[in-house]
């Protein structure tokens, strides 16, 4: 917690150091209360005073009050501010640390856990802030004052109200021990709460297609139980706190009155007994505000343990050493632009035994289109992920225009790169907006540029059908489009980003033969000099190639154009025969 408190900018430090002024400030008013109380006891039983001095006596309690209500809502107003500008800068750094991770990173958070931390853990860090400025700040100084204010009397009130601390202490501790390890684990039944939302949301055609609507509820029901289940162990555990400290307050109460009631008959004169009385009930105001003082601190108590827990959540993700750091190369060399190099490259997954990859290597001149192709799990993909610096290798190295992949600045190396991944990925917004995401680094790609991208993807027929057109809306994943529809404005983006380096992941599997050729033709035609990178699982897309790369087991099985691969590769050949007639090869 006290590492995030790190994360306040000067404007927050700012806030705070008035908030304890204020704080100071309502304390001072709400402990001068019971001095004019005790002004006003004294004038009511004293002859001589007149009614005057009691209503000015009065009016003085009054405008302590008022005094102590504008403080605390001032006092209110600074703590939302802080709390404000803390819970958005942390969510911002949170996104931007996010946004930095490799997908190795990614990979060890899920991603139902990041939203969790990014949201609800952030909210109850702020919670504890809120509280903590106006009670735990507030709470020890009134407390202080109070036993300082009481020093002075009746040692027999003094030990009650001691007496009675010390067993708010033993409740506040005794819950706490007990509702902390729930806390720690309500938080990861929260993210596997929302893992199992997330799934059956994004994967509701699958669940209807296959009538699995009951095994999702028996599904979320479990989680949601379990969740339920430790939630209430905490809340009522944390519950017998408030009756606690009821009890020990209204206890005190009857100690302090009963204590008075026995001094004041064992008094021998009137003047004494007079005097005891108005010291129990100025005595009663002190001790109450001594014990309102821990039950505010037993409320923050209450809230501290999941706080804690989310805090420590939030420096989990903000400690994570990115294993992908920037380097220094800030631009691509002109001459060697599009080129690309694998120098006996190979890759395993963190925690993996077996690699992926094993010493891969090939090069790619600019303006060659390269295809990469084998059976499932081979690591096609994996390749291409490596261009862009998705992952860094485990040995070997990658280079783009000759220079290692490691030195450039990643925004300067993905900057030149078009990337189309397996699955079409699209952002709630407009069509124009998808496509222009990729307008490499511009706020606004020309239009002219986004309806030349469309058309190369093939699009233009689906685009121009719609009644909005280019502004027509797209939800979120492209769910309102079909699967070849996505694919097309996928590629389009990468289209309109004008890169040196084009990566299709596998970005034509949902397309129709028919659409797939006039698709590669016109990648041909608008966009002669640029490399392309292909992986793809069909013969008929690649067969074209300048380059056909095979891959067998995460190894280089062939390289070559179609017909060299189909007379010295035999793994080539076998998929080629899986696909295709020897009449339809020829």
């Amino acid at each position: 917690m006290f590492k995030l408190l790190g994360k306040f900018k000067k404007e927050d430090w700012a806030f705070t150091v008035l908030t304890i002024v204020l704080i100071v400030v309502q304390v001072w008013f709400d402990l001068k209360l019971p001095d004019y109380m005790k002004v006003v006891t004294s004038l009511v039983k004293t002859k001589q005073s007149t009614m005057n001095a009691i209503l000015i006596a009065g009016g003085n309690m009054l405008l302590c009050a008022l005094g102590s209500l504008l403080a605390q809502v001032a006092t209110a107003i600074c703590v939302s501010k802080i709390a404000s500008n803390f819970s958005a800068n942390l969510r911002g750094e949170l996104f931007g640390k996010v946004q930095s991770f490799s997908m190795q990173e990614i990979g060890n958070f899920s991603t139902a856990s990041l939203i969790t931390r990014t949201t609800n853990d952030v909210t109850q860090v702020m919670m504890i802030i809120v509280m903590g400025l106006e009670v735990i700040v507030k709470a020890p100084i009134k407390a202080l004052w109070a036993v300082f204010k009481i020093a002075n009397t009746n040692w027999y009130w003094t030990y009650a109200t001691l007496i009675a601390v010390g067993a708010l202490v033993v409740i506040m501790l005794t819950c706490l021990s007990l509702a902390t390890p729930k806390f720690k684990k309500l938080q990861k039944l929260t993210d596997n709460l929302n893992r199992v939302t997330r799934e059956n949301l994004t994967g509701l055609r699958v669940v209807r297609a296959y009538n699995a609507e009951e095994y999702q509820e028996e599904k979320f029901e479990g989680a949601n139980d379990e969740l339920c289940r430790t939630h209430l162990f905490g809340t009522r555990v944390m519950s017998f706190m408030h009756p606690g400290t009821s009890l020990v307050n209204n206890g005190l109460t009857l100690a302090v009155y009963w204590i008075g009631a026995i001094l004041i008959s064992n008094a021998v004169n009137m003047a004494d007994k007079l005097n005891l009385f108005s010291d129990m009930v100025v005595f009663v105001s002190y001790a109450m505000q001594v014990v309102m003082s821990f039950m505010s601190l037993i409320f923050v108590g209450n809230m501290l343990p999941r706080a804690l827990v989310s805090a420590k959540r939030v420096n989990g993700v903000l400690d994570v050493k990115a294993s992908i750091k920037d380097g220094e190369v800030s631009e691509i060399p002109e001459e060697h632009r599009g080129e690309i190099e694998f120098k006996n490259v190979s890759f395993k997954y963190p925690d993996a035994e077996d690699y992926v990859l094993e010493n891969v290597s090939f090069s790619v001149r600019k303006g060659e289109k390269v295809a990469i192709i084998g059976a499932t799990g081979c690591g096609k993909s994996t390749v291409v992920n490596l261009i862009p610096r998705f992952y860094d290798v485990t040995e070997g190295e990658v280079l783009v225009g000759g220079i290692n992949v490691r030195n450039y600045a990643q925004k300067t190396l993905r900057n030149g790169i078009g990337y189309v991944s397996q699955r079409a990925i699209l952002f709630s917004g407009t069509i124009l907006s998808n496509v222009n995401y990729g307008s490499n680094g511009k706020d606004d790609a020309d239009m002219a540029d986004v309806i030349s991208a469309v058309a190369t993807a093939q699009a233009t027929d689906f685009v121009e059908e719609r009644v909005n057109k280019y502004e027509e809306y797209v939800a979120q994943g492209g769910m309102n489009l079909s699967g070849g529809q996505r694919q097309r404005i996928s590629i389009a983006r990468a289209v309109c980003r004008k890169p040196d380096i084009f990566i299709f992941d596998d970005s034509f599997s949902a397309l129709d033969y028919k659409t797939d050729k006039a698709l590669r033709r016109a990648l041909d035609e608008k966009c002669k000099g640029a490399t392309h990178v292909i992986v793809a699982q069909r013969i008929g897309t690649i067969r074209d190639a300048d380059k056909i790369i095979v891959l067998d087991e995460g190894k280089v099985a062939g390289i070559g154009r179609h017909d060299q691969l189909m007379k010295n590769c035999e793994v080539y050949q076998n998929i080629a025969l899986s696909q295709l007639s020897k009449e339809e090869l020829a």
